[in-house]
């Protein structure tokens, strides 16, 4: 590993962080909220100050940086990151050093899981933060880095690859690693800018309409309002957080492909994309079906209203609410969690694991009982034209299996914690998926766990951010013996 490589990449990121901190300041020097503007102020120096520390003394290194580096620059960055957003939680609100780092890791790792109440009485500036932290964690802030600073070289990809969410990190918009990193923010912000539109057309107020904005196109689910969407009232503003929900949780490489070529069947020949609409067109009725059956709605296209929302929130990973779908009858609450598991697509914002990585179980699975069938024959695995080669399957089940075995692990660590079985599951199951609500003590927030089920929560953010590797790869002694 190139340590002076490491640290200087790690001091641009830090300084990075540290000039967004710029924004939620201006807002509340604008708002008159003095308190609030030096527990941004000050942060922000102290972190420009410490990016050039790490930055400056490193900065004629003379080594590119290799996978191990990328890896260990990514994990030491987010675990950082956590740590630095939530200094200014702790300076400007009552809150404790653990509620602090887990409000701030469940922004930034999009998860919208919170400890906060009271948010309609907060300082716009907090409540603008929590927002923006979403936003930076949605697309990332090393993709943002790498766009910006193509001075990265050849070690941008490493970062890319181990930051960008999918099992298909390898490929490229665009021949240089910083022109598609610029094509997927440039994508990013216009979408947010779009849906911000849409909310102040529809009534929100432009405070509201950006705010929300932020966190609908990262997938994040965090509100300005203890009632989340709810507190509008307004079927428009929950259709256009459907419609956007839907395109944050599809591969922002097949919108640039969309605008560049002027036609909307590029999402139609794309066989994750059409999945996931299938997937979620086909829950959405199964959902519906049951609260008719079930008496719990009166009338059908309220039950459609309110089935479409949730379902969309709830696989898209953005977690915002309409009703308290915790409180639906049957099997409905512990099959949306089960749901979650699926998420959006690679290269989306969206959390779970990721619907190409479903598609390839799922196919070799019916590739492996049509083996035992015709055990000579010649089947490969498919994903809509293309053949899945074996390294790939090789990797998704790996995936899978670190996936389970994370779940499980950290699931008896929360009931150790303190927590019943079934709140122990969801809570686990909404951090790894980067969900946000659960079920039972869950359901709405996370003030009622322990401060060592909060740690065990927080980890279990970054693990599913981060895809669990990136982390995990760190606690091999083999990584660190080379």
């Amino acid at each position: 590993m190139h340590l002076r490589s490491v640290f200087f990449i790690i001091g641009i990121f830090v300084g990075l962080f540290g000039l967004t901190l710029s924004v939620p300041a201006t807002i509340a020097w604008w708002m008159g909220e003095q308190a609030e503007l030096w527990g941004f102020a000050g942060p922000m120096l102290l972190y420009l100050v410490i990016g050039g520390l790490l930055l400056f003394p490193n900065r004629n290194r003379t080594h590119d940086l290799g996978s191990h580096d990328g890896f260990l620059i990514v994990a030491l960055f987010w675990i950082s990151l956590g740590l630095m957003a939530a200094g200014p939680m702790w300076l400007v609100l009552p809150m404790t050093p653990v509620d602090a780092i887990f409000e701030s890791v469940s922004g930034l790792t999009t998860t919208g899981a919170t400890v906060l109440t009271g948010l309609d009485e907060m300082p716009r500036s907090v409540l603008f933060y929590r927002q923006q932290l979403q936003w930076l964690g949605g697309m990332g802030l090393i993709v943002l880095g790498v766009a910006v600073l193509p001075a990265l070289g050849v070690g941008g990809m490493r970062l890319y690859q181990a930051e960008v969410p999918g099992p298909m990190k390898q490929e490229k918009l665009t021949p240089r690693l910083a022109e598609t990193a610029r094509t997927l923010w440039t994508v990013y912000v216009a979408l947010t800018a779009l849906c911000a539109l849409g909310y102040w057309l529809a009534g929100m107020n432009a405070f509201d309409a950006i705010a929300h904005s932020l966190s609908t196109l990262s997938t994040g689910g965090f509100s300005t309002h203890d009632a989340s969407i709810a507190y509008f009232h307004s079927p428009l503003i929950e259709a256009i957080s459907v419609v956007f929900m839907i395109l944050a949780s599809l591969n922002f490489g097949l919108h640039y492909l969309a605008w560049h070529q002027r036609s909307l069947k590029v999402y139609l020949q794309d066989v994750e994309a059409r999945s996931f609409l299938l997937f979620a067109g086909f829950f959405v009725l199964l959902l519906s079906l049951i609260l008719r059956l079930e008496g719990n709605y009166a009338q059908t296209p309220q039950t459609l209203r309110d089935a479409t929302f949730e379902l969309v929130s709830v696989i898209t990973s953005t977690g915002f609410a309409t009703v308290d779908f915790s409180a639906w009858p049957d099997f409905l609450p512990t099959m949306l969690i089960f749901v979650s598991f699926i998420g959006g697509c690679g290269g989306s914002t969206a959390g779970g694991m990721k619907v190409m990585r479903v598609l390839l179980l799922v196919q070799q699975l019916v590739h492996e009982v049509r083996k035992l069938i015709h055990p000579q024959a010649y089947i490969p695995v498919r994903l809509g034209s293309r053949i899945a080669d074996e390294r790939m399957i090789q990797s998704v089940w790996g995936f899978f299996a670190a996936y389970v075995i994370s779940l499980a692990v950290l699931v008896l660590m929360m009931i150790h914690a303190g927590l019943d079985p079934q709140s122990a599951f969801s809570a686990v199951a909404t951090s790894l998926n980067n969900l946000g609500p659960g079920l039972g003590v869950v359901a709405y927030n996370f003030q009622q766990v322990s401060d060592s089920g909060k740690i065990i929560a927080t980890f279990a953010m970054l693990l599913g951010r981060l895809e669990i590797f990136t982390i995990l790869v760190l606690l091999s002694p083999g990584f660190w013996r080379r």
